[in-house]
């Protein structure tokens, strides 16, 4: 009863958090772009891009301290894609999946996910975030409150039970143009019971390719799929494993982390072969 409620009161106290930090709408708000991150990313002078606003690009909104020129989020995708179309996915091509993966947190394994695809929406490709860690902090740092905001079904935990077949039922969108996400909540834990169950039900289900295969109804429609992982071995992490194209392997330098990788690979290996 009594860590009830801890836990009780620890939520109320997140969700007024939450709320502060949000104010006034309780929800985040998709930052503007300056002239100067503009030609960052598209690679243009200041010159150029004002050559380009006179022939019809987006003008972009004026700043309300200094008179200095910004653009909207959208605003700098359209010009990043206009300036880059040689750099985006080509037609027919499907898009590119990348776990996020290590086997301890601390490591900014979800910071990663997350500026990953924030950086990558900025250049102009069009990204899926994967919140696969039931303790959600993918998800919250889109600015959602799990388990109060997010229930089981609006997980991959039907996925993983088996009532669903693909993962368009839940992506939602964001506040960041460009990213939809996938959100995680506590009970999506369930899935690491759910699964081996299936296996035992079951000898030709293959565990490990359930969202390898739930993916491919929306590999069209992405240019890029980011996947954020559970800090262990865990069924859900070896499914974004074969999920995924490639892997981002974030670590911190002390000796444990280092010990950590050598773990990981060596298993990642074994599960591989």
């Amino acid at each position: 009863t009594d860590l009830s409620d801890l836990a009780e009161r620890a939520s109320g106290v997140v969700a007024e958090l939450r709320n502060r930090m949000l104010l006034p709408d309780a929800s985040k708000i998709a930052p503007t772009i300056s002239s100067e991150k503009l030609a960052g990313i598209t690679g243009l002078t200041k010159a150029q891009i004002q050559y380009r606003i006179e022939k019809g690009m987006p003008a972009g909104i004026s700043a309300v301290r200094g008179g200095r020129r910004e653009f909207t989020l959208t605003e700098a995708q359209e010009w990043a894609r206009s300036e880059r179309k040689d750099k985006l996915r080509p037609s027919g091509c499907k898009a590119v999946t990348v776990g996020v993966a290590f086997f301890k947190g601390g490591v900014t394994k979800t910071t990663t996910a997350m500026t990953l695809a924030q950086g990558l929406s900025l250049l102009g490709h069009r990204v899926l975030n994967i919140d696969l860690d039931p303790q959600d902090s993918l998800t919250s740092l889109h600015g959602l409150l799990p388990d109060s905001e997010i229930t089981e079904e609006e997980t991959l935990g039907p996925l993983f039970h088996g009532t669903k077949s693909d993962v368009r039922y839940a992506i939602r969108k964001t506040y960041w143009p460009g990213i939809d996400l996938i959100p995680a909540a506590s009970a999506l834990f369930g899935a690491e019971f759910s699964l081996p169950s299936r296996q035992v039900r079951d000898r030709n289900f293959r565990f490990w390719d359930v969202l390898n295969q739930a993916l491919d109804a929306v590999r069209d429609e992405y240019d890029v799929i980011i996947i954020d992982t559970p800090p262990s071995l865990s069924y859900m992490t070896i499914n974004a494993f074969f999920a995924a194209d490639g892997m981002v392997v974030p670590m911190t330098t002390n000796m444990l982390d280092m010990a950590s990788s050598a773990q990981f690979w060596n298993l990642f290996s074994e599960l591989a072969e």
